[in-house]
């Protein structure tokens, strides 16, 4: 579904990502891990075209999409979350997932003048989508809750069904188990994996928990100093040599061994 091509992001003298190739199959999830400062997140904003990268190519179904800006990968159904919820706080839950999808014709104020009736029947559709992404995260009881009031593993939660209220084709999920608590954070991996098999969603997410990376992830792509240090099974990831030691440094895991 997607691919990158010997895609670089410098800034200045840093190169945050360094031409780096790999691909994402439809109806995969995949996992990208690293060490922090691995280029992982900046590698996401670049796909997701929050950066313009400074070589390379990204193809998304075969179609050029290399520093496409995020609103029209939007269109596109290229999704991208954020390790910090981007949740509007002072709307309830179902309003919030009522704002996403995109062309509503109240959002026009002739249509919404001149054409009420119209208006009144795209937020009747709205709300009825938006209630069936509720039921489906079993959180019915939040539906009337302000936002701001979550938990942040339950604005992850709301983050997961905004990409819902849209066609996504392929979600970018960073850190979606930061701060959440482990029980929680156990039905948000159910809710991914549902997606993934009764919707049809692609998903490529970071992550650093490796044990949710484990139970969701096939393949696994490794980043280290802005490049991909290897891909595999989440099994083959953990037991290579070359990412123990981008993890824990060759002295360290020297001493580990020794202990």
């Amino acid at each position: 579904m997607l691919s990158v091509e010997n895609l670089s992001m410098h800034f200045g003298g840093i190169q945050a990502v360094n031409n780096v190739s790999l691909s994402i199959k439809s109806g995969t999830i995949t996992g990208l891990i690293g060490p922090n400062g691995a280029g992982k997140t900046t590698l996401f904003n670049t796909i997701a075209g929050y950066y313009k990268p400074t070589s390379g190519m990204i193809t998304l179904d075969g179609e050029d999409i290399t520093g496409v800006p995020p609103h029209e990968l939007f269109h596109k159904g290229v999704l991208r979350t954020f390790q910090l919820s981007h949740e509007f706080p002072s709307l309830t839950v179902r309003d919030n997932l009522m704002m996403v999808p995109p062309g509503q014709p109240g959002e026009q104020l002739m249509k919404a003048w001149f054409s009420p009736s119209r208006v009144e029947a795209e937020e009747a559709k709205n709300r009825h989508r938006a209630d069936e992404v509720i039921a489906f995260l079993e959180i019915v009881h939040l539906a009337n809750e302000y936002a701001g009031n979550l938990s942040g593993g339950q604005k992850k939660l709301l983050e997961l069904g905004r990409t819902m209220m849209t066609e996504a084709k392929i979600v970018f999920l960073d850190e979606v188990g930061a701060g959440v608590n482990r029980s929680l954070l156990g039905r948000i991996g159910d809710m991914i994996v549902r997606l993934n098999r009764e919707c049809g969603y692609t998903f490529c997410m970071i992550e650093h928990d490796m044990q949710f990376i484990a139970r969701l992830c096939d393949p696994v792509i490794v980043m280290a100093e802005g490049s991909v240090l290897m891909e595999g099974s989440a099994k083959e990831v953990q037991a290579d040599e070359n990412v123990i030691e981008a993890y824990l440094g060759r002295g360290l895991r020297n001493r580990t061994r020794a202990s």
